[in-house]
């Protein structure tokens, strides 16, 4: 009578048990900024005042992955203290640094540029302003080194992936693939549409205080350079 209502099954925000040293916190299922956020501030206030036995949380578009020591504490009191952070949350959004990254759409790097001009209906400069004009946020980091998914990219160029990936696409590169963009930092394959590169060095050295040039909930913008300005940007 007095406790709280039950949550029905599929209700977010939701806590699933990892193994036994993790709880995955669900806030929604789809890229959605203000999904998104939720995720962004529950993360910013376990590195404000984290639990006994937190190890660390890992940020993903519509869940956090929280990790504990099971030697020091337990699924169902992390879920707890979980579940009080969330009903202190403000509900207000969240607004992480403005990054910087240039961009060059010449044809030798881009060479899905005008193909996927086609496919959107669009001239290749079409697709250039449509790009540039996104206000993209870092959602997560995937499976390589500084490869932060970003959110954002205009409705007007959203294409799906490609049939097939393709090989050795070079570092550098700025790829789209439905609401998503990239800048790859290692050269790799890729099913993504590769429409520029960018001489912006994503990966960064142990002496400048942080690994990467993003923080997940930073936003980035996009700035067109010329192929002359590339090839000094990227001089060693």
């Amino acid at each position: 009578m007095g406790g709280p209502a039950p949550r029905h099954a599929d209700a977010f925000p939701r806590c699933r048990p990892v193994a036994d040293r993790a709880v995955l916190v669900e806030f929604g299922e789809a890229i959605d900024k203000r999904i998104h956020d939720r995720v962004v501030q529950l993360d910013a206030a376990l590195a404000a005042a984290p639990f006994d036995g937190f190890v660390e949380a890992v940020p993903a578009y519509a869940s956090l992955l929280v990790c504990f020591d099971p030697l020091v504490t337990a699924h169902r009191a992390v879920e707890e203290r979980l579940t009080a952070l969330m009903a202190l949350d403000s509900g207000a959004g969240t607004e992480g640094a403005l990054r910087e990254v240039e961009v060059c759409y010449d044809a030798e790097f881009a060479p899905d540029l005008t193909v996927a001009a086609e496919a959107s209906g669009l001239t290749p400069e079409d697709v250039v302003a449509a790009h540039l004009s996104g206000d993209y946020d870092v959602a997560m980091y995937g499976f390589a080194p500084g490869y932060a998914y970003l959110a954002g990219v205009p409705e007007a160029i959203r294409l799906p992936r490609k049939q097939a990936a393709i090989r050795g696409v070079p570092a550098g590169s700025v790829i789209i693939a439905g609401p998503q963009c990239l800048v790859t930092t290692l050269t790799m394959p890729t099913g993504w549409w590769i429409i520029g590169r960018s001489p912006t060095r994503i990966l960064r050295g142990e002496d400048e205080g942080r690994p990467f040039l993003f923080d997940v909930g930073d936003r980035v913008k996009f700035r067109r350079i010329s192929r002359q300005d590339f090839d000094a940007r990227a001089k060693p």
